[in-house]
């Protein structure tokens, strides 16, 4: 196997607590995260802001550093992306069990690689191929309201309809209509909770990259509206900020195309996953020999800078937690997770617009994996 992998120990806080914790503090009942008991509860999602991007730019986030101890930070799910770690984030279960293992994964049935994100079609359906109840759900059923803020776009997509089951998705433009509508959410007085999305970040990230000014501008103002919403939120409610991955910037010249080396590629059938957590699938009738020798290939050639596994390996480390046997071929039969600061890229690709995203994420490195968990109104540590 190649480099150790940084594989935290199991008793480590994950974002898989935070949303059923969060239920728990409702219901008064003990939670994974210790949160006290609450009227209701605002879990705000962040996507795209590791910890290690709040610490490194404190001065543009002073709500948010200031609340974030070495306590207030938590793991979030390999790969680090978003399809995987909001499932599991909405599901309070590993990829392997809901099935959500990556941004393009197998479609074994139909030979085809899918987008989790937005890929969803007949033959991939919200509502069999993520494979567990929700949160929400079994909110509804405790008597618990859940509710989803988010953009319009959204609301009706077939990610939501995967992982949002059983909540009441309320669509609000801009971040702070999303705050307001939350504000009148837990203003009413009802036991509820709610679940928050900010994308921006991300978005910015992929775009212009989390250092740039586009992205310190969006930090600004998310951080402002985080503020100004604790300040006005009812006595008894908890707010939680977190979110599914961090974010490292790649360079153009930091992009290495593994169509360079076609001898990497003999017996790979489809090229999954994303440009800094590769997923390979391998042609069904190679032998066990060649795909030895093809994992070890890899090893060769890229181990000097990514972990290099086997699908057992991966599954063996509990990378994707339990793996349900309908979930194993959805994971590649060889994963490249890069561990320097590269992104993989396959110029064979029709559609070749990836190259120009600068933020990355995917990997199994603190930057990419460490969330934060921050607490306020009160939930608020003493």
């Amino acid at each position: 196997m190649s480099a150790m992998l940084p594989v935290p120990a199991d008793t480590a806080p994950r974002l898989a607590a935070v949303l059923g914790s969060s239920m728990a503090s409702i219901q008064g009942a003990e939670n994974a995260l210790g949160l006290p008991p609450a009227s209701a509860a605002v879990v705000v999602l962040v996507d795209g802001l590791g910890a290690s991007n709040i610490q490194a730019r404190s001065g543009h986030a002073r709500f948010l550093a200031a609340r974030m101890a070495k306590r207030d930070v938590i793991r979030t799910v390999f790969p680090s992306t978003t399809a995987a770690a909001i499932a599991t984030f909405a599901t309070g279960r590993a990829p392997g069990e809901h099935g959500l293992v990556g941004y393009r994964v197998l479609d074994a049935a139909h030979d085809r690689l899918v987008n989790q994100l937005n890929g969803w079609d007949a033959g991939m359906r919200p509502e069999t191929w993520q494979r567990v109840p929700t949160l929400f759900e079994t909110m509804g059923e405790a008597g618990i309201r859940g509710y989803a803020i988010g953009s319009s776009r959204y609301a009706d997509s077939g990610f939501t309809h995967a992982v949002l089951r059983g909540a009441e998705y309320r669509p609000a433009a801009s971040i702070a209509d999303r705050f307001a509508e939350a504000e009148r959410i837990v203003a009413s007085g009802e036991r509820a909770v709610v679940y928050l999305y900010i994308p921006e970040l991300d978005q910015a990230a992929h775009a212009h990259g989390w250092e740039s000014d586009r992205w310190l501008a969006l930090l600004e103002g998310v951080d402002a509206e985080l503020a100004a919403f604790e300040r006005r939120m009812p006595r008894g409610a908890g707010l939680i900020v977190t979110a599914d991955h961090g974010v490292i910037d790649v360079p153009a010249h930091r992009h290495v195309f593994i169509d360079a080396k076609p001898e990497l590629l003999d017996g790979v059938r489809h090229v999954g996953g994303e440009p800094r957590c590769l997923s390979l699938y391998l042609e069904p009738g190679l032998d066990s020999s060649a795909r030895v020798e093809l994992v070890e290939r890899w090893r060769s050639a890229e181990g000097h800078r990514a972990w290099v596994l086997s699908r057992d390996e991966a599954i063996d480390a509990g990378l994707y937690g339990p793996v349900d046997t309908e979930v194993r071929s959805r994971i590649g039969d060889i994963i490249i997770a890069a561990r320097a600061g590269i992104a993989y890229y396959d110029r064979r690709e029709a559609n070749r617009q990836a190259e120009a995203m600068i933020g990355q994420h995917g990997s199994l490195s603190d930057e990419e994996t460490r969330v934060p968990l921050i607490r306020g109104g009160v939930f608020s540590r003493n």
